[in-house]
């Protein structure tokens, strides 16, 4: 039977009212009933029975305050104890104000609690029971470090509480504790607003988490959490953040507004997330790194600042029937090792590449939409990607890129008001086109670059504003059944020493059907221009350059791609003073200079009708990586043009790799292709020294090399070679070959960068980006910069550049923490941001 017992003050209450609350709690017995009048009771409870407190006039009227010192307001040591209608003040925001212990039970309705926590200790072995906790309708404001921790074998439910104003984190769960949360309203506080450790098990419905300091949801270790209808807004870092093992399935979840990424899922974290959106992150809508997983299906990830989407390492992301929309950067973007599966998405609005594959990624995708990006769909990896029943519309720039070296499959795609090229298939890389179309783009419809030899069948190509299928100087492969309809330009165009296929393939009502460069060697089986045959080496039928229109790209001095126009005359004056603004290098500034001079005397010599002097145009570049070396070379033919000595000025830069062959007789034709695309300009071989290595006398690096030496010779008016490398080996390199020796007589010595040289390139970096660095970041650089090891690992400019990314990365994880960044904040670069050499 339960007894009523009453806690009155003097002279209220009536016969037989205790005069404390703990006197009346040490007369009850377990079940009982205590009911307290109104007023503020400063004392220290200890609950060790089943025993239940409530307010005599209701919610507000009983406050029990703390006395100064450790203990809580109300220690609960007993099971199915329970506070009714009570406001608790704890006596130190940082301590517990309401501590249950292991074992124990407390039901907390419309209750209050201040200035502390409510803390909830179960055992650590489960076999020890539980301890079980209720909140139903409660608040819990004002205290630090925590505004309800549950730690241990704890299970509790918290039912329309509000958590607010905490200075640190809302709501903890660690060890092997279990919250089921309905209607949680958590707001304000400085640290993440809930966060899981341990093997901590989270079931959050119907809640909002607004206004944290950090993550909205961070989940560590072994956890796991699923929440459904949840709002998360504003964060100060991410939404929702999984690292460790955690797993988490989000439904019907928004994020809105977080300072960094909406979702992060790091190290082998697992998301499942369905009929979520994400807006308005500071950084990605969606990252995912290290071997984690995501999966999403019926998501929005709507005007992320970075890469809608991002994964890296060897990440895996799976998103159906989702949507991305208004982006800064990429839609989505993979790189490392990731492996991304798009079906039935939609990728819209997005200021660079609607889906971009870099390194060694790949990616699927399946019944996809990419309109109004950039560019549409980018492929540079050679893993191989697929992309299936996928549509490309509107984008600025090309529709679909394999890059270069990379390798993909391509069906039934539909590109469709590219602002450039259509499709383009770049150098060496391996492309299968089947079925498809590309229509009313800018530049060609598809575009195949030196060395790549795509297979492509049943494509149709209509309307393009160039060539309808634009293969250059050595490219090639296999074209089937393919249609091309109303070109502006020749429907199909090979240049120099390209030699593709092109079976049962069809041109109607274009300007022209074939247009070929001299050296072209195309293969027609069964092909018609308006149903007539189309033969290699026959008049075409009813051409438009009959009528005195162009017959190819170089009629507009641009790319079939669609890039811009040759770059306009260019002045010497202007170009000098490019070369003195560049950082360091005073030797080679001088040396340039002196060459110049000397161009210039030898082109008056030649305007007079003077025999110009001996004099070879080719250079040795000796010094480390990192200090300058393409950047010049590329600036001495722009002088060069300037100067009337070449055609284009433009520069090849290639390597050993691009020059030497796999097989025996392969070595030449490879060379002389990367020669011939630099006629006009400037050839520079990096690490050319790698083409005679030492003690390898049978070598293919040999064979290269004495091809080259007869190219420069027969076209030594309309090329420059530049071969590059280290001091010592490029020395031994030019007394390789006699050719060499004879061709190439100066040396341009690069120095390394000093350390205010280096402080120069992070500075111009930081200019370029939008950051300032600090006078004392400034100072700390300069000595990092002096400190630092010039080994093997040194890069000198690129040791400059990864420094400043570096300290744009610190930055951006120190300005995460902040609530409220201000404009200085944002672009402020400060010592705290410089990396350690440790770390280096």
């Amino acid at each position: 039977m339960t007894t009523r017992h009453t806690v009155a003050p003097k002279g209220q209450g009536g016969r037989g009212a205790y005069r404390t609350i703990g006197e009346a709690i040490r007369a009850a017995s377990p079940g009982d009933l205590v009911v307290i009048a109104p007023g503020t009771w400063t004392e220290s409870l200890v609950l060790d029975r089943a025993v239940v407190l409530t307010a005599e006039h209701g919610r507000g009227s009983v406050v029990i305050a703390a006395p100064d010192g450790e203990a809580p307001a109300v220690t609960v040591d007993g099971p199915d104890c329970a506070l009714h209608n009570i406001t608790v003040w704890g006596a130190d925001p940082g301590r517990p104000a309401v501590g249950v212990a292991p074992g124990a039970g407390l039901v907390l309705e419309e209750c209050t609690v201040e200035n502390g926590r409510v803390q909830v200790r179960g055992p650590e072995d489960p076999e020890d029971g539980s301890t079980a906790v209720v909140l139903r309708r409660c608040r819990l404001e004002g205290a630090r470090l925590a505004g309800l921790h549950l730690a241990g074998e704890v299970r509790a439910r918290v039912e329309d509480t509000a958590v607010t104003g905490v200075d640190g984190t809302g709501v903890v769960l660690s060890g092997t504790a279990s919250l089921d949360a309905v209607r949680l309203r958590l707001e304000r506080t400085t640290g993440s607003g809930v966060r899981l450790r341990g093997r901590a098990r989270l079931r959050l419905n119907d809640s909002v988490l607004s206004g944290s300091g950090r993550a909205g949801l961070l989940l560590e270790d072994d956890t796991e959490a699923t929440a459904g209808e949840l709002r998360i807004e504003s964060p100060g870092a991410a939404g929702v953040h999984l690292t460790g093992s955690a797993r988490a399935e989000l439904t019907d979840c928004r994020i809105r507004g977080a300072a960094a990424s909406g979702l992060v899922v790091q190290e082998s974290a697992r998301l499942s997330a369905s009929g979520c959106s994400v807006a308005d992150a500071g950084a990605n809508g969606l990252l995912v790194t290290g071997t984690a997983e995501a999966e999403l299906a019926d998501c929005r990830i709507d005007r992320s600042a970075f890469s809608a989407v991002h994964l890296a390492d060897t990440a895996v992301g799976r998103l159906s029937d989702c949507r991305v929309r208004g982006g800064s950067e990429h839609g989505v973007h993979a790189i490392g090792g990731a492996r991304m599966e798009l079906t039935d998405c939609g990728i819209s609005g997005i200021a660079m590449t609607g889906v971009s594959v870099l390194e060694r990624a790949a990616a699927t995708l399946t019944g996809c939409r990419v309109s109004d990006c950039a560019a549409g769909i980018g492929i540079g990896s050679p893993v191989g990607s697929r992309v299936t029943g996928s549509a490309v519309t509107g984008t600025k720039e090309i529709g679909v890129q394999v890059g270069k070296g990379a390798a993909a499959e391509l069906t039934g795609v539909r590109i469709s008001g590219a602002g450039a090229a259509g499709l383009v298939v770049d150098e060496g890389a391996e492309a299968t086109v089947t079925g498809g179309w590309v229509e009313d783009c800018a530049g060609s419809g598809a575009v195949v670059w030196t060395g790549a030899r795509p297979e492509v069948t049943g494509l149709r190509v209509e309307r393009p504003g160039k060539n309808g299928v634009f293969l250059a100087e050595g490219a090639g492969g296999t074209f089937t059944s393919v249609d091309v309809r109303r070109s502006g330009f020749p429907a199909l165009h090979v240049a120099a020493g390209a030699d593709p296929v092109f079976r049962h393939c069809r041109v109607r009502d274009c300007a022209e059907a074939l247009g070929t460069d001299e050296g072209a060697r195309p293969v027609l089986e069964d092909c018609t221009a308006d149903d007539a045959p189309l033969l290699f080496g026959s008049p075409a039928p009813a051409t438009a350059a009959a009528k005195g229109a162009p017959t190819g790209p170089a009629a507009t001095g641009s790319r079939p791609d669609g890039d811009a126009d040759e770059p306009e005359e260019e002045h010497l004056e202007d170009l000098l003073g490019e070369l003195h603004e560049l950082v360091g290098l005073d030797r080679v500034k001088q040396d340039v200079g002196s060459l110049v001079k000397l161009m210039q005397t030898v082109r008056r010599r030649e305007e007079a009708g003077l025999p110009a002097p001996p004099l070879s145009r080719h250079l040795v570049f000796a010094g480390n990586p990192g200090t300058g070396k393409t950047t010049v070379a590329r600036l001495y033919g722009r002088l060069l043009k300037a100067l009337g000595l070449l055609r284009r000025g433009h520069l090849i830069e290639v390597d050993r790799t691009a020059l030497v062959g796999e097989y025996v007789g392969h070595t030449g034709p490879k060379t002389t292709a990367a020669f011939n695309r630099a006629l006009g300009g400037v050839l520079f071989i990096d690490e050319a020294y790698s083409l005679a290595p030492a003690g390898a006398g049978n070598d293919f690096g040999t064979e290269a090399v004495a091809t080259l030496v007869k190219l420069m010779e027969d076209h030594r008016d309309d090329v420059v070679v530049i071969v590059a490398g280290y001091p010592g080996d490029m020395h031994r390199f030019i007394g390789s070959n006699p050719g060499l020796a004879s061709r190439f007589g100066r040396t341009l010595l690069f120095e390394d960068y000093a350390p205010a040289d280096l402080v120069s390139i992070v500075e111009y970096q930081a200019e370029r980006h939008r950051y300032e660095l600090t006078p004392p970041a400034r100072g700390d650089l300069l000595a990092l910069f002096e400190g630092m090891p010039r080994g093997e690992g040194f890069g000198n400019g690129r040791s400059a550049r990864q420094v400043f990314q570096e300290m744009t990365e610190r930055q951006a994880q120190r300005v995460a923490e902040l609530p409220d960044p201000t404009a200085d904040q944002l672009i402020g670069l400060e010592s705290h941001d410089l990396p350690l050499l440790t770390e280096r």
